[in-house]
């Protein structure tokens, strides 16, 4: 396997994104290897390494299906209900509570009221 070439920070050569600029224009890579790296040197560790993909073999993105944004909702309804109460709570529940903040705290709740 041969070396990908690597590029210094804001110096890749044009035909060449990452996945996020890949994203921002709509397109994906689509299956392709990664091509390049870009590097940004840093101080007291080593570079951060970014993957570069070619533009000219990536594919636009997939469009959402009904199926896709029905599983999409779901999974973010599922996200905000409460597993001790069972209420929506208007927000998507942190996983360091793992409850809404009323069940998580039902002290502070009952000092409210």
């Amino acid at each position: 396997m041969a070396a990908l070439p690597a590029y210094r920070w804001r110096l890749a050569p044009d035909g060449y994104a990452t996945r996020r600029q890949l994203r921002a224009r709509g397109l994906r890579p689509g299956g392709q290897e990664v091509a390049a790296v870009i590097e940004r040197p840093r101080r007291r560790r080593g570079p951060l390494v970014a993957h570069l993909y070619r533009l000219d073999l990536a594919l636009p993105v997939r469009p959402m299906t009904p199926a896709r944004w029905a599983a999409l909702a779901k999974a973010n309804t599922a996200r905000r209900t409460c597993p001790a109460c069972g209420r929506d709570a208007g927000y998507v529940i942190p996983t360091a509570l793992g409850t809404c903040v009323p069940c998580a705290y039902p002290e502070d709740v009952q000092a409210a009221a």
